[in-house]
């Protein structure tokens, strides 16, 4: 049996692995809104297409490397997760393409909230009052990123607006998903299918003429092997953490997204901005945390 002092180090090992996570999530939004930009010519489907290409070469070559890796179970749950995650893709960076990168992410980021209220159904736990609170401080928090201090959210919320909350509601049917197939398949092959089942999802979108180019296509690369890494480092932190904990640190995501914005982007931070990133961060993580009841034993 572990120890006090190993199992100490382990958390902090993941918790170390969360910030990573979050450092190329937020990193790899950066560069897929600078994709999206004129002169770069890269639309949504096309990031979305390198994304899960690069996605299912890597797990193929893993798979090979150690051939017990890949161990499917549940395909009905596999492929849904594939399914949903395709739109997700597709939809963000349809939204970074559309609305400053800070925006983007802090909307996307209301997932675990849409989550944590999906399963209250689907896995028949009654609700509480701190999700109430929860949702209401992060809807908040959005008010103030989306009107900078304002109330005109509804002239603020445009098609890329909408693609990000869409993105969200997709990426809480991943979540679920990923959440009922954990007891019958491991990471790696999850993943695997969310990139294999999640790449017809996003062909459609990629008919538009691909563009060229050795720097681009560079920086596509990149992104999309920031998008593995992520995925890799938070399915390792995991195994150490409870679902709870590391959703709290999963919140570090958008306000490194906002941040990063900023010198990288030349995006505009406010005082309004910042704190609606502060709000919202708080509320997903209150909400993820506590939105359960405590189960007996």
């Amino acid at each position: 049996m572990p120890t006090a002092a190993a199992l100490s180090r382990s958390r902090a090992q993941a918790r170390m692995e969360l910030a990573g996570s979050a450092f190329c999530f937020g990193l790899m939004a950066i560069l897929a809104r600078k994709l999206s930009q004129p002169g770069m010519g890269f639309t949504a489907g096309h990031l979305s297409v390198i994304r899960f290409v690069v996605g299912v070469v890597l797990s193929l070559a893993a798979f090979r490397i150690w051939p017990g890796l890949y161990r499917p179970g549940n395909y009905r749950l596999l492929v849904l997760r594939g399914l949903s995650g395709g739109l997700v893709v597709v939809l963000y960076f349809y939204a970074l393409a559309r609305i400053p990168a800070g925006e983007a992410g802090i909307l996307y980021n209301l997932f675990p909230v849409f989550a944590t209220a999906m399963s209250l159904f689907l896995f028949r736990e009654r609700p509480t009052i701190h999700l109430l609170v929860a949702i209401l401080a992060a809807s908040l928090g959005v008010v103030l990123v989306l009107g900078q201090g304002g109330v005109a959210l509804a002239v603020r919320l445009g098609a890329g607006e909408a693609a990000a909350l869409a993105a969200a509601v997709f990426a809480a049917v991943s979540a679920n998903a990923i959440r009922a197939a954990r007891p019958t398949d491991n990471a790696p092959t999850i993943f695997f299918f969310f990139c294999l089942a999640g790449l017809p999802v996003v062909l459609p979108f990629a008919l538009d003429p691909w563009p060229g180019g050795l720097v681009p296509w560079l920086v596509a690369l990149l992104m999309s092997l920031l998008a593995f890494a992520g995925q890799l480092l938070m399915a390792e932190a995991y195994g150490a953490l409870s679902v709870a904990e590391a959703a709290i640190w999963l919140q570090l995501m958008p306000v490194v997204q906002y941040l990063l914005a900023v010198p990288l982007l030349g995006e505009r931070a406010t005082t309004a901005g910042l704190a609606g990133v502060a709000l919202t961060v708080t509320g997903v993580a209150y909400g993820t945390a506590l939105g359960h009841r405590r189960r007996t034993a």
